[in-house]
C-alpha cells in the first residue's frame, strides 16, 4: 500500500509539473504562409499567399509585397525580412505570384497602366479586397513594396491605384509607365537601360493619365537603387524623383539629404520626418540585388508601420565662397557593348567649404554624354565641365558630392585621366 501511495504521489506530482507548464509556458507560435483561392477577379491567374501573424488586432495594417522575375509569392515572403517583421508590428502580408513565362508581373501593357484595365494590377487589388472583407485589414494602412518586377509593380499600382495604397516601396524599380508597349512584348530596352529620360512634367501626367478625374490624395514613395545596376539601370532612380515629386507637386530639390549608412545617400522630398511624401535612397556600388539586410525595416518605417527611429539632426555649416582647394575623385564605371554608366564622387580635402563646384575632365575619344544625375554637363563629349546643381552644392571639409552619367562609347571605355575642380587639380 505503501509503494502505491508512493507512486501515485510520483504521478500526481508530475501532472501538475506539466501543467504549470502548459499554463506558463507561451503558446507556440501558429502563423504561416497560406495560399488562399477564389479571392476574386483575377484576369491573369495569379495566385495569392497570406501569411496572418499571430496576435494581429482587431483593424490590422496590409503590405503587399511583390517578387522579382523567375521569383514567387513564397521565395520573397522566406527571402525577405518582412514576414518577421509583421510578427514583431502586427500586420498582415499579401504575397502575389506570376504566373506567365519568365514570373515576371504585367507592367508593359495599356490594361496595367490604367485603373480597373485589367491584368495583373486588378488580381493583386482583388487579394487586397479579400484581406479587407475577410480579416478587416484597414484600408487606411494598407501598402506595396517589391523588387526588380515587383518594384516597376509597386511604381504601377501606386499610380493606377491611388485609391488603394497609402504609400510604395519600390527596390529597383522605374517610373510608372516606362516599361510601356504596344506590341504584346513584355520587356522595354530603353527603359531598362535607363535611356528612357522625360521631364518631370512627362513622368507625371503618366501618372494622373492611369486615372482620369482622380483628385484624391496620391500615395508616398520610397525609392531603392543601387549605382552599379546592371538590369534595370541607375538613371531610373532619378526618372522616379523626378515623376513621383511632379506627382506630389513638389521642387525636385530635397528637404533633407543625409547619409544613414556608409554608401547611402537618402534625399526627402516636401518633409524631413520619417513619413516624408518621396523618399530617395542611393546605393553606391551596388547591383541589382535589393532589398539587403534592414533595409525592410526603413520601408516600415516609411510605412508608419513602426515606430521608426530618431531623425537625423541636420549639420548647418555657414557657406562661404572660398578659393578651390584640395580634391580627391573617385571615377567608377559600369560598362556593357554600347554604353556605360559612370559614378563620380569629389572629395574635399581641403580645410575650406565649397558652396558651390564644377569639375572638368577630358571623355575618351568615341565617349557621349546621354543623361546624368546630382549634376549638369555639358558638352556630350570632349572637354566636359559637370556642375552642381541646387541641393548639393556645398562640400564641406572632409565631405563629398556624388553625381552619374550615363553615356555611350564606340569601343573606347577609357577612364579620363586627370580632373580639376574650380580650376585645381585633383588627385584620382
Amino acid at each position: 500500500m505503501k509503494l502505491r501511495a508512493r507512486r501515485a504521489s510520483v504521478i500526481i506530482a508530475a501532472a501538475a509539473l506539466v501543467a504549470a507548464a502548459l499554463i506558463t509556458a507561451p503558446p507556440a507560435a501558429s502563423a504561416q504562409l497560406t495560399e488562399v483561392t477564389g479571392f476574386g477577379t483575377n484576369p491573369t491567374n495569379l495566385r495569392m499567399h497570406l501569411y496572418v501573424p499571430d496576435g494581429v488586432g482587431a483593424r490590422p495594417a496590409l503590405l503587399v509585397a511583390v517578387h522579382y522575375c523567375t521569383g514567387s509569392g513564397p521565395a520573397f515572403h522566406s527571402g525577405t525580412e518582412f514576414a518577421s517583421l509583421a510578427d514583431r508590428h502586427k500586420f498582415i502580408v499579401v504575397y502575389p505570384s506570376a504566373t506567365r513565362s519568365g514570373s515576371c508581373f504585367d507592367v508593359s501593357s495599356p490594361q496595367a497602366l490604367t485603373h480597373n484595365g485589367g491584368s495583373d494590377p486588378v488580381g493583386i487589388v482583388s487579394m487586397v479586397r479579400y484581406v479587407q472583407q475577410r480579416h478587416n485589414a484597414d484600408p487606411e494602412r494598407t501598402y506595396v513594396t517589391g523588387a526588380s518586377s515587383g518594384g516597376m509593380m509597386t511604381n504601377v499600382l501606386i499610380g493606377a491605384y491611388p485609391d488603394v495604397f497609402k504609400a510604395g516601396a519600390s527596390f529597383m524599380g522605374v517610373p510608372f509607365g516606362c516599361f510601356a508597349t504596344t506590341d504584346g512584348s513584355s520587356w522595354n530596352s530603353t527603359c531598362a537601360n535607363g535611356q528612357l529620360v522625360k521631364t518631370a512634367q512627362q513622368w507625371g501626367d503618366q501618372v494622373r493619365a492611369a486615372y482620369p478625374g482622380y483628385s484624391g490624395p496620391r500615395p508616398r514613395m520610397q525609392i531603392w537603387h543601387g549605382t552599379e545596376d546592371s538590369t534595370l539601370r541607375y538613371p531610373n532612380f532619378q526618372e522616379q524623383i523626378k515623376q513621383w515629386t511632379n506627382v506630389h507637386g513638389l521642387s525636385q530639390t530635397p528637404s533633407l539629404t543625409d547619409q544613414p549608412r556608409s554608401g547611402w545617400t537618402r534625399t526627402r522630398y516636401g518633409g524631413t520626418g520619417t513619413k516624408a511624401p518621396v523618399e530617395a535612397i542611393s546605393l553606391q556600388g551596388v547591383g541589382h540585388s535589393l532589398p539587403q539586410g534592414g533595409m525592410a525595416a526603413m520601408v516600415i518605417d516609411f510605412f508608419g508601420l513602426s515606430d521608426g527611429g530618431t531623425e537625423p539632426t541636420p549639420t548647418i555649416t555657414p557657406t562661404v565662397t572660398p578659393p578651390a582647394g584640395d580634391c580627391k575623385v573617385t571615377y567608377t564605371m559600369n560598362t556593357w557593348n554600347t554604353g556605360f554608366t559612370a559614378a563620380i564622387t569629389i572629395a574635399n580635402t581641403s580645410t575650406t567649404q565649397l558652396s558651390s563646384w564644377s569639375l572638368a575632365f577630358t571623355l575618351p575619344a568615341g565617349q557621349s554624354v546621354t543623361s546624368a544625375w546630382n549634376a549638369s554637363l555639358s558638352p556630350s563629349s570632349g572637354q566636359v565641365t559637370a556642375r552642381n546643381v541646387g541641393y548639393n552644392a556645398t562640400i564641406a571639409p572632409g565631405a563629398s558630392a556624388s553625381f552619374g552619367f550615363q553615356a555611350t562609347h564606340g569601343g573606347n571605355t577609357g577612364k579620363p585621366p586627370a580632373f580639376t575642380l574650380n580650376g585645381t587639380a585633383c588627385t584620382v
